[in-house]
């Protein structure tokens, strides 16, 4: 499954516009934590698609999203409902910390 790239024009639309959960992982190409998250990302992408919605943001391509969002370091993911940003994970974690953090959205 290829997880839907949210660039600064269409971030609002896409994350903040959402008629269900949107969770985005904040990344850089260049980030080897980010890379090893990757999988367990799309797993949750995958498996929850009729719950929420999962797509990644490229800080390096739209550094505005990670300074309207506090992103201090990657990976990061923030799960947004109602428009408003309602947990955020920071640095790799097991898919299982993953899941249970989202666990009341899923």
């Amino acid at each position: 499954m290829q997880l839907t790239d949210v660039t600064t024009d269409s971030f609002d639309d896409t994350v903040l516009g959402s008629g269900k959960p949107v969770l985005v992982d904040f990344w850089a190409p260049w980030c080897g934590p980010c890379k090893q998250l990757s999988p367990v990302v799309t797993s949750i992408a995958e498996e929850h698609h009729d719950t929420i919605s999962v797509v990644k943001a490229d800080i390096d391509a739209h550094p505005g999203i990670a300074v309207r969002y506090q992103v201090l370091s990657i990976p990061t993911l923030i799960l947004f409902s109602g428009g408003r940003p309602v947990a955020t994970l920071t640095a790799p974690r097991k898919r299982a910390d993953v899941l249970k953090a989202l666990s009341a959205w899923l």
